[in-house]
C-alpha cells in the first residue's frame, strides 16, 4: 500500500485546512486510518484514528472537538477537516495505515511521506 498525504500549507491562525491521505496499490478500506503529526523539535504524535469502515472515530485530547477524521472508501481516501488552527498546530502531518486502530505507531505499516501545515500570520 502506499500513501500519499495532501493538502498541508501555509495558513492563518485560525484558518482551516483538510488533509487527504489517498492509497494506490490496494484498497484502503481494509485498513485503519491514523493521522500523526511530528511538530520540530518534538516526537510524532497521534492525533486521531478511524476504523476501515468508518463507524468509529477517535481523537487526541489535543484535537478533540476541534480537527475531524472522515474517509470516503470509493476513493481511497481519508481525510482530517482541521478547523480553527492554531500556531501550536505547525507540524508535518502524516497518514498511516494499520490493521486495527492504535495509538502505537509500531503498529502502523503503512506511511504516508507527510504533509507540512504551518500556521502563521
Amino acid at each position: 500500500v502506499q500513501l500519499q498525504a495532501s493538502g498541508g500549507g501555509l495558513v492563518q491562525p485560525g484558518g482551516s485546512l483538510k488533509l487527504s491521505c489517498t492509497a494506490t496499490g490496494h484498497i484502503l478500506g481494509t485498513y485503519a486510518v491514523g493521522w500523526f503529526r511530528q511538530a520540530p523539535g518534538n516526537e510524532r504524535q497521534w492525533l486521531s484514528g478511524i476504523t476501515g469502515s468508518g463507524e468509529r472515530t477517535y481523537y487526541h485530547d489535543s484535537v478533540l472537538g476541534r480537527f475531524t477524521i472522515s474517509r470516503d472508501n470509493a476513493k481511497n481516501t481519508v481525510y482530517l477537516q482541521m478547523p480553527g488552527l492554531k500556531p501550536e498546530d505547525t507540524a508535518v502531518y502524516y497518514c498511516a495505515a494499520a490493521d486495527k486502530v492504535g495509538v502505537n505507531q509500531a503498529q502502523y505499516r503503512y506511511w504516508g511521506q507527510g504533509t507540512q501545515v504551518t500556521v502563521s500570520s
